[in-house]
This record gives structure tokens, sequence and C-alpha cells, in this order.
């Protein structure tokens, strides 16, 4: 059993399972994110990126059967509980989240969401350009990306242990190091 996933391997089965570029843009994001709150917990920044990468490879093949379709083609491919279990803990299953890397992986997936509907309502459509007063704003307004679940964001970030607005921080720093993977540098509203 594989007990760790590198990166290429994740970009592998992003590849071989056919992500929409929407898609791969919000796991490069999650991505980040991961390797953000790695760093700073003092833990494998490599492998939780690849966790971060990987978690949402089967949606777009299997939309009805996420997560639990990544979870048996990881299982399949050889990797341990460890790294299934984290996939399978992020999404609506019975798997507890019961390590750091799988609430770090449930607090950031929907948060990346939202601050993508953050950014993209702006005129630059650049996430370098977004402060959390921004954020906090778009937050209370709740016909604002109606469908994102503030309380399970702001649950996910309490059980990480994280105030919700250092959170927001966190993650948003982490995406605006990679705007460009990510299509938020500003080139959609340029183009």
């Amino acid at each position: 059993m594989k007990d760790r996933i590198t990166r290429d391997e994740a970009w592998a089965l992003i590849q071989e399972y056919g992500s929409s570029e929407n898609h791969v843009r919000h796991m490069l994001a999650v991505e980040a994110a991961m390797r953000a709150y790695a760093q700073r917990f003092g833990e494998d920044d490599a492998l939780w990126g690849a966790i971060g990468l990987v978690h949402d490879f089967d949606y777009d093949r299997f939309p009805d059967e996420h997560p639990h379709s990544g979870g048996r083609i990881l299982r399949e491919k050889g990797y341990d509980d460890g790294i299934v279990n984290t996939v399978l803990s992020h999404g609506h299953t019975d798997v507890p989240r019961d390590t750091r890397m799988a609430q770090a992986l449930h607090a950031v997936d929907e948060l990346t969401g939202f601050l993508v509907a953050v950014t993209l309502v702006r005129p630059s459509q650049d996430i370098r350009d977004v402060q959390i007063k921004s954020v906090r704003k778009k937050w209370k307004d709740k016909a604002f990306a109606a469908a994102v679940d503030r309380e399970e964001i702001e649950a996910a970030a309490d059980a990480l242990g994280v105030e919700l607005w250092e959170h927001v921080g966190v993650v948003l720093e982490a995406m605006k190091g990679v705007a460009g993977e990510i299509g938020l540098d500003g080139q959609l509203a340029r183009g």
C-alpha cells in the first residue's frame, strides 16, 4: 500500500479522469491552501498539497458518486486508508475527519469557491486585489453565492482550530500565490 501520493500522481489522475478547466482551477486553489496549512502546522506540504490537488479528480466523470468513486479508484491504485479516507472525508460521507489534514481539506474546499466568487465580481477579476474586508462584506450578503454553506465553513474552521477570518486570510493569501494558475490574475477582465 502507498502511504504517499505525489503531485505528479495527483496530476496524472486529474488528466486520466478528464476534469474540466474550472474544476482543475478549483483543485489548484485547494492545493495551494492545503500547502499553506501544512506549512503553518509543520506538516508535509508536498503530501498535503497533493491531497488538495487530487481531492475532486473523480467529480466530472462521476458527479453522482463523488467522492466515493474517487476513494474506490484511489484504493484500486494501491493508496492506503490514510489517503483514501482523507479524500472521502471532505464530502458528505460517514468517514470521520479525524486528522488535521482531513479537517484542513474540509475547511478550505468550499471556502476557495466563495473566494473565487468574490474575485469574479470585482472589476479587475484579480484575486490579488481582494481584501478581507471585501470578503466580509460579501459573507454578510446571504444572496451573494447563496449556495455556499457559510455555517459549514465556520464550523470547519472551528474544528481546525482557526478563527474564521484568520482562516479566510490563510486561504486568500495561498490563492493569491497561484493567481495565474487558477485564472484569477485579471486576465479574464482584460481578455
